[in-house]
Protein backbone atom coordinates (compact mmCIF):
# COMPACT_ATOMS: atom_id res chain seq x y z
CA UNK A 1 0.00 0.00 0.00
CA UNK A 2 1.05 3.31 -0.75
CA UNK A 3 2.05 5.68 2.09
CA UNK A 4 -0.06 8.89 1.89
CA UNK A 5 1.24 11.59 4.06
CA UNK A 6 -1.82 13.21 6.43
CA UNK A 7 -3.44 15.63 4.82
CA UNK A 8 -5.85 18.53 6.39
CA UNK A 9 -9.05 18.75 5.03
CA UNK A 10 -8.60 21.64 2.71
CA UNK A 11 -5.54 19.68 1.20
CA UNK A 12 -7.66 16.55 0.99
CA UNK A 13 -10.71 18.78 -1.13
CA UNK A 14 -8.58 20.75 -3.48
CA UNK A 15 -6.50 16.99 -4.23
CA UNK A 16 -9.97 15.12 -5.24
CA UNK A 17 -10.75 18.31 -7.68
CA UNK A 18 -7.94 17.39 -9.55
CA UNK A 19 -9.69 13.97 -10.81
CA UNK A 20 -11.38 15.01 -13.61
CA UNK A 21 -12.06 11.17 -15.32
CA UNK A 22 -10.49 8.03 -15.23
CA UNK A 23 -8.37 5.85 -17.08
CA UNK A 24 -8.49 2.79 -15.19
CA UNK A 25 -11.45 1.38 -12.87
CA UNK A 26 -10.80 -0.46 -10.38
CA UNK A 27 -12.70 -3.36 -8.90
CA UNK A 28 -13.95 -3.70 -5.78
CA UNK A 29 -13.74 -7.42 -3.59
CA UNK A 30 -16.93 -8.08 -2.97
CA UNK A 31 -17.52 -7.98 -6.92
CA UNK A 32 -20.84 -5.52 -7.21
CA UNK A 33 -18.81 -2.11 -8.09
CA UNK A 34 -15.91 -0.49 -9.36
CA UNK A 35 -14.55 2.23 -8.29
CA UNK A 36 -11.82 5.44 -9.97
CA UNK A 37 -8.59 6.77 -9.55
CA UNK A 38 -10.09 9.60 -7.70
CA UNK A 39 -12.03 7.59 -5.42
CA UNK A 40 -8.79 5.21 -4.96
CA UNK A 41 -6.91 7.99 -4.13
CA UNK A 42 -9.82 9.41 -1.59
CA UNK A 43 -9.71 5.10 -0.06
CA UNK A 44 -5.78 5.69 0.64
CA UNK A 45 -5.38 8.42 1.62
CA UNK A 46 -8.39 9.01 4.62
CA UNK A 47 -8.07 4.79 5.00
CA UNK A 48 -12.03 4.82 4.22
CA UNK A 49 -12.29 1.39 2.58
CA UNK A 50 -15.07 0.96 5.16
CA UNK A 51 -17.09 3.43 3.09
CA UNK A 52 -16.42 1.63 -0.43
CA UNK A 53 -17.18 -1.78 1.44
CA UNK A 54 -20.58 -0.08 2.95
CA UNK A 55 -21.60 1.08 -0.67
CA UNK A 56 -20.81 -2.33 -2.32
CA UNK A 57 -22.53 -4.15 0.58
CA UNK A 58 -26.18 -2.51 -0.27
CA UNK A 59 -25.46 -2.95 -4.17
CA UNK A 60 -27.74 -6.69 -3.88
CA UNK A 61 -30.69 -5.07 -2.00
CA UNK A 62 -30.99 -2.09 -4.42
CA UNK A 63 -30.63 -3.27 -7.65
CA UNK A 64 -34.13 -4.48 -7.28
CA UNK A 65 -35.29 -0.49 -8.50
CA UNK A 66 -34.30 -0.04 -11.49
CA UNK A 67 -33.63 3.66 -11.05
CA UNK A 68 -30.99 2.71 -8.49
CA UNK A 69 -29.38 0.35 -10.82
CA UNK A 70 -28.39 3.34 -13.23
CA UNK A 71 -27.42 6.02 -10.63
CA UNK A 72 -27.10 6.43 -7.44
CA UNK A 73 -25.83 9.36 -5.04
CA UNK A 74 -24.03 8.62 -1.61
CA UNK A 75 -23.26 11.09 1.16
CA UNK A 76 -21.75 10.73 3.98
CA UNK A 77 -22.29 13.46 6.75
CA UNK A 78 -19.42 13.53 9.65
CA UNK A 79 -20.26 15.48 12.59
CA UNK A 80 -18.96 14.18 16.15
CA UNK A 81 -16.99 11.57 15.33
CA UNK A 82 -20.31 9.72 13.88
CA UNK A 83 -21.90 9.47 10.85
CA UNK A 84 -24.21 9.27 8.16
CA UNK A 85 -24.28 7.05 5.53
CA UNK A 86 -27.37 7.87 2.58
CA UNK A 87 -28.28 6.32 -0.54
CA UNK A 88 -30.68 8.75 -2.53
CA UNK A 89 -31.73 8.54 -6.25
CA UNK A 90 -31.03 11.30 -8.84
CA UNK A 91 -33.98 13.07 -7.58
CA UNK A 92 -32.76 13.54 -4.13
CA UNK A 93 -35.36 10.86 -2.74
CA UNK A 94 -33.77 9.07 -0.17
CA UNK A 95 -33.76 5.24 -0.01
CA UNK A 96 -31.76 3.92 2.68
CA UNK A 97 -30.17 5.50 5.49
CA UNK A 98 -27.12 3.89 8.03
CA UNK A 99 -26.15 5.01 11.24
CA UNK A 100 -21.72 5.40 12.14
CA UNK A 101 -21.38 5.05 15.24
CA UNK A 102 -17.71 6.09 15.21
CA UNK A 103 -15.34 7.54 12.21
CA UNK A 104 -12.48 9.55 12.04
CA UNK A 105 -12.93 10.39 8.19
CA UNK A 106 -11.14 13.81 7.67
CA UNK A 107 -14.24 16.01 5.79
CA UNK A 108 -17.35 16.78 7.28
CA UNK A 109 -19.50 15.22 4.52
CA UNK A 110 -18.56 14.22 1.02
CA UNK A 111 -21.04 12.87 -2.06
CA UNK A 112 -20.08 10.00 -4.38
CA UNK A 113 -22.13 9.08 -7.65
CA UNK A 114 -22.54 5.09 -8.36
CA UNK A 115 -23.25 5.27 -12.31
CA UNK A 116 -23.58 2.00 -13.88
CA UNK A 117 -21.50 0.27 -11.61
CA UNK A 118 -18.44 2.84 -10.93
CA UNK A 119 -18.18 4.31 -7.97
CA UNK A 120 -16.68 7.72 -8.81
CA UNK A 121 -16.38 11.16 -7.07
CA UNK A 122 -19.31 14.36 -8.37
CA UNK A 123 -15.80 16.01 -10.61
CA UNK A 124 -15.39 12.52 -12.14
CA UNK A 125 -18.83 12.07 -13.61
Amino acid sequence: MTNITAKTAEELIADLRQFTGSEVVYRHSLGMLRYTEGVKYLAQTTQCYWLLDAIGSYQHQLQSNARLRELQMWHLVVKDESGTLICEEDTDIEVLRQSIPYTDFLLPEITLYLAQKVLMLPSEY
